[in-house]
């Protein structure tokens, strides 16, 4: 970068029905960054259709702050391929992705802004703890667990994307050509060092949350299938430990009937048992080639990550 010339940093925000919340982040962010005057901002909005006033009210700000741009989907194309898409449109020096609903604290900003100047490519926020229910927080922690025993990357624990990346991890990212990106285990698959920011998430300030169990499990198979090859292995060595299981006890049943020939019965509940026991670890081992077939079929469709219907203040 040029000697002198300010830093540009972008912000970007994914939104989906957040007309309760789009102002009060804009205004935290703004806050922010008049702590920060000697860098340069950009705060990049990207709306995925949302069916509420979230639209309105961002052409609103946009009219009135040159510093916020707006990117308006023609549809929903889910919380996985539009925030993406939204990074790959930034221009800053570092980019910093930060959620609408305030779960993700804008006062960490500046702490992200400081480590990057340290000499960090990736700062990030990580969850120590969060407003919501003991079990689910344990639920999440248990899938990072296994996620960690799985995938040949060590993913990182209770992180949601909350964080600043260098300009150079975002031109990595533009050059990966994945339609449907874990953006998560890219950060940790491409290796730079990482600096970790904790951090206590509260509740949504504003509205309700539209993730519901679809999207979370969407997420989570994504996250393992795109990192982990360890469910297809284990597939075939499972078939392969329960087929010489089957012959082993078809084998002692026809021993024992050669030799107990005139009472020994087996009956039918032994059959009727293994058959629905083998019928259901045969659905589960289907389930997943199919979960990876699914994902290779994405991959060959090529789409792109968003069509979009807008953009404004992007000439400026």
């Amino acid at each position: 970068m040029e000697t002198g010339k300010r830093k540009l940093i972008s912000v970007v925000t994914p939104c989906y029905n957040e007309e309760l919340n789009v102002d009060l982040i804009y205004t935290k962010v703004k806050e922010v960054f008049a702590g920060l005057p000697q860098y340069d901002y950009e705060h990049i909005f990207i709306d995925n259709c949302s069916k509420d006033k979230t639209v309105s009210l961002l052409k609103g700000i946009c009219q009135s702050d040159p510093n916020v741009k707006l990117i308006v989907n023609v549809r929903n194309f889910g919380w996985i391929r539009s925030p993406y898409h939204a990074l790959l449109q930034s221009n800053g020096d570092a980019t910093i992705l930060i959620v609408a609903d305030l779960q993700d604290p804008p006062e960490l900003i500046k702490e992200f802004v400081k480590r990057w100047e340290e000499g960090y490519k990736v700062v990030i926020g990580v969850k120590t703890e969060a407003a919501e229910s003991k079990l689910m927080f344990l639920i999440r922690s248990a899938y990072y667990n296994l996620i960690n025993r799985l995938s040949d990357t060590e993913l990182i624990k209770n992180y949601t994307g909350f964080g600043l990346y260098d300009r150079q991890l975002i031109s990595i990212l533009k050059g990966i050509d994945d339609p449907y990106p874990y953006f998560r285990g890219l950060v940790s698959d491409i290796g730079f060092e990482i600096f970790r920011v904790p951090y206590h998430q509260p509740t949504r300030v504003r509205g309700i949350s539209t993730s519901n169990f679809y999207a979370l499990y969407d997420v989570g198979i994504l996250g393992i299938t795109n990192h982990s090859k360890v469910p297809l292995r284990l597939a075939t060595f499972a078939g392969f430990v329960m087929s010489m299981f089957s012959l082993l006890v078809a084998f002692i049943y026809f021993v024992y009937k050669l030799v107990f020939w005139d009472w020994f019965n087996a009956g039918q509940a032994p059959m009727v048992i293994g058959l629905f026991f083998f019928a259901s670890v045969q659905l589960l081992f289907i389930g997943i080639i199919g979960e990876y077939i699914g994902a290779i079929h994405t991959q060959i469709l090529k789409r792109p990550l968003v069509i979009e219907k807008e953009r404004i203040n992007f000439e400026k």
